[in-house]
């Protein structure tokens, strides 16, 4: 049996008036998607429990059948991760976000998507000024990057409360800094990065074109090294991952998944779809397990822009989910897993708590009846994971599938 994951990161949504009361999903020409919902089993699964907050370290976690509560310390040491960063005794990864700030509010969580090139010039630059025995700094892709602090009491006494910037776009910065344990020494940081960032060449020449300038950093994310049970003793499954996004990257090495190298993704709208359909199915003829990874659709959300989802819900389903339909027509011995990590909302463009619509398909798995997939037909589904970890488990243990039971 061969086992395919496809993560349309964020694609789910709520209903919107100027799409005539649809959701992005229910609005967006999916055909494929839409097969595997009649002809597979939809229903809705809880990725992240009610007392985390709703994002793709947990949701992802749980697609790969792990439990948050048990395995997770935060989101920066997974990103660390795969950077090769090894946290020492008292250090502490924070992810960096290069932000756009604009008369004291926070205007753009990702600086407009700045390159990764330039980026890197902006963290090297942070590394010669700002760098010394407590703080470290590594850049990552486009505006996601890394700071590692050293305390000697650890997350301990790093441990203040630190907002993502995609939660307060447009939101007073002064009423969110970081607050707790550490919160002086971060703040300071961030202004001291802002004061040198303000007037480094890069960002004026991005004002210049009229783009959104890297002019302030943001700390957020924090945690120490967690330690997980490789993929491959959970499940007796031999897998790989493609993804864009250091995240999942990260994930995939602290889980022994094989990272897929594909050319031309970027973690954004432009990404290559069908490359990493192709890569990914590829390595079916090696591996058991392949876990597809798209960001595009979540980009969307936290811009605000419907168009730009729906048309990255279509490409998904045009070149990656259609890929996929091809591929178990002419190998008919296998199962397909289609779950996003979390909804994200096109409205206040954070994410949003709650289950999301998933299909199973595939081999053994009986239709339960539901037409076409999107939030509102999973809804009238009775199937449910109220523990979005044990999806997976149930995915590649169960013989027959598509019982309408709800699972806790």
């Amino acid at each position: 049996m061969k086992y395919i994951v496809l993560v349309p990161d964020g694609v789910a949504d709520h209903a919107y008036e100027e799409l005539q009361g649809k959701t992005p999903l229910e609005a967006s020409r999916i055909p494929n998607l839409n097969f595997f919902a009649k002809n597979g089993c939809v229903g809705l699964a809880k990725t992240v429990p009610d007392n985390m907050e709703p994002g793709s370290d947990v949701g992802n976690l749980s697609i790969l059948g792990y439990n948050s509560k048990e395995y997770y310390t935060g989101r920066a040491p997974i990103e660390a991760a795969s950077m090769g960063i090894k946290l020492k005794e008292g250090e502490v990864a924070f992810r960096m976000n290069f932000v756009t700030e604009a008369d004291g509010k926070l205007v753009d969580y990702s600086a407009g998507h700045i390159s990764t090139q330039e980026s890197k010039v902006l963290v090297d630059y942070l590394k010669k000024k700002l760098s010394n025995d407590i703080v470290k700094f590594y850049p990552g892709v486009s505006y996601r990057h890394i700071a590692v602090i050293k305390d000697r009491l650890g997350r301990q006494g790093l441990s203040a409360s630190c907002e993502p910037p995609h939660n307060i776009m447009g939101q007073n910065i002064n009423d969110h800094w970081p607050t707790g344990p550490g919160d002086a020494y971060l703040k300071k940081l961030m202004l001291d990065a802002r004061l040198l960032l303000q007037d480094h060449e890069i960002n004026h020449v991005r004002l210049d074109l009229k783009e959104n300038p890297a002019n302030m950093i943001w700390f957020w994310g924090q945690g120490v090294t967690p330690q997980f049970e490789s993929f491959h003793e959970r499940f007796g499954l031999k897998g790989s991952l493609i993804s864009a996004v250091d995240l999942l990257r990260g994930i995939a090495n602290l889980t022994g998944l094989e990272i897929i190298e594909v050319p031309g993704i970027t973690g954004y709208l432009d990404t290559n779809y069908q490359g990493k359909a192709q890569y990914g199915l590829d390595s079916l003829k090696e591996k058991d397990f392949i876990f597809i990874h798209v960001e595009a659709t979540d980009e969307a959300s936290h811009e605000g822009n419907l168009k730009a989802k729906i048309q990255a819900a279509e490409d998904f389903d045009y070149h990656v989910a259609g890929a996929v339909r091809k591929y178990c027509e002419e190998q008919p011995d296998t199962r397909v897993l289609i779950v996003p990590d979390h909804s994200t909302s096109c409205k206040t463009r954070t994410h949003m708590r709650g289950a999301v619509p998933f299909i199973m398909f595939g081999k053994g798995i009986e239709p339960n009846g539901i037409e076409s997939y999107n939030e509102m037909q999973a809804q009238a589904s009775d199937m449910r994971f109220d523990e979005g970890y044990k999806m997976m488990p149930y995915l590649v243990q169960n013989q027959t599938l598509g019982k309408k039971k709800k699972r806790k």
